[in-house]
């Protein structure tokens, strides 16, 4: 089992009333597996995600990734593994300004202290089809080659998840599709992949499909319509 959560609670105070962000959610994600987690605003999605991805810690509850109680974990293992173990894609891309996509796609690395960081960025910028683009800054990039730069970057280090939080959200339907293929395309060759998304169209493409409301699982279904 990759990911285990059991009774997960995590609550805020907001103007003088206590938000139930998630309140009691325990989910089993296996390796390989392409699953959504939708609801409406509010719903506790990026939450979630948040927590899956060692952002955050619960207020109570466990989470096990691999096996291993991330509560035990110090802030220093937490960033380790979110810089190794996590590739984390945004709906904002969230690339750095003035700095090369090959620049952008190499800092994982740098930070996990590997030297030959360059050589790999090039190759997944390759992967991505953007070789002729390895020197281009974000503003020199439409909207989905900026994605798919930052696809690029989540992959880099090779990771066991793939967190994809709205990653389809700032982009035109044709462009979308070609992002959410490219992800599918991961998922194929084995790569485990979340997907925080409000569209059901792209929820469809997903095998699984988990819907929260009020901080609640409410359903976990596999999808009828195959990726694959």
């Amino acid at each position: 089992m990759l990911i285990k959560t059991e009774n997960i609670i995590k609550t805020y105070v907001m103007g003088g009333s206590v938000v139930h962000a998630l309140d009691g959610v325990s989910l089993d994600i296996d390796e390989g597996e392409m699953v959504a987690i939708t609801g409406p605003s509010g719903s506790g999605k990026s939450t979630l995600m948040n927590m899956l991805g060692c952002l955050d810690r619960p207020d109570s509850g466990n989470y096990f990734l691999d096996g291993r109680d991330v509560a035990k974990f110090s802030n220093d293992k937490l960033a380790e593994i979110r810089n190794v173990k996590i590739g984390f894609v945004f709906q904002t891309f969230s690339l750095i300004a003035r700095t090369s996509a090959l620049e952008n796609v190499e800092l994982p690395l740098l930070y996990a202290g590997k030297y030959a960081a360059k050589k790999e960025a090039i190759e997944a910028l390759k992967v991505m089809g953007l070789e002729d683009r390895v020197h281009h800054e974000p503003n020199q990039l439409s909207g989905g080659q900026r994605q798919r730069v930052a696809i690029a970057r989540a992959l880099v280090t090779k990771p066991s998840i793939i967190l994809a939080d709205e990653p389809t959200g700032n982009l035109d339907t044709k462009t979308s599709e070609e992002v959410l293929d490219i992800l599918i395309d991961l998922n194929k060759q084995g790569q485990t992949i979340i997907v925080v998304t409000h569209d059901p169209d792209v929820a469809s493409r997903c095998t699984r499909v988990l819907k929260l409301v009020d901080g609640k699982i409410i359903s976990d279904e596999l999808n009828g319509k195959n990726n694959r």
